[in-house]
């Protein structure tokens, strides 16, 4: 339930408490919460890399508001299925499943 982001800008954890804070999320433990959703934001420290192989490609989805910087489909995959693997969480495993159904995937890369 948490949504990752990499902070490629070298924010300070004060900076992004203090913006965060203006819509409403605050920091608990590691993570920032919102009262009105379950999920919950994590700024993992980077590089962007999907276990120890670090992400080439940054996929690009253009929104009104902005840009949205995200993993390819095939990196996604290997992400999800590393959880699964790593913490037999099926879930994770769904998830991959749904991005191959919807998605041009590299199995060769996967």
């Amino acid at each position: 339930m948490d949504l990752d982001f990499i902070d490629r800008l070298h924010t300070t954890r004060r900076q992004m408490k203090e913006v965060l804070a203006e819509i409403g999320f605050y920091e608990k433990d590691r993570y920032f919460v919102h009262p009105d959703t379950n999920f919950f934001l994590e700024f993992p420290s980077g590089p962007l890399a999907v276990g120890n192989e670090p992400v080439a490609v940054v996929e690009e989805l253009r929104l009104d508001t902005g840009i949205l910087r995200l993993l390819s489909p095939t990196d996604c995959i290997k992400d999800r299925l590393a959880a699964f693997y790593h913490w037999n969480d099926r879930q994770c495993l769904q998830q991959a499943v749904w991005v191959a159904l919807e998605r041009h995937v590299d199995w060769d890369e996967i």
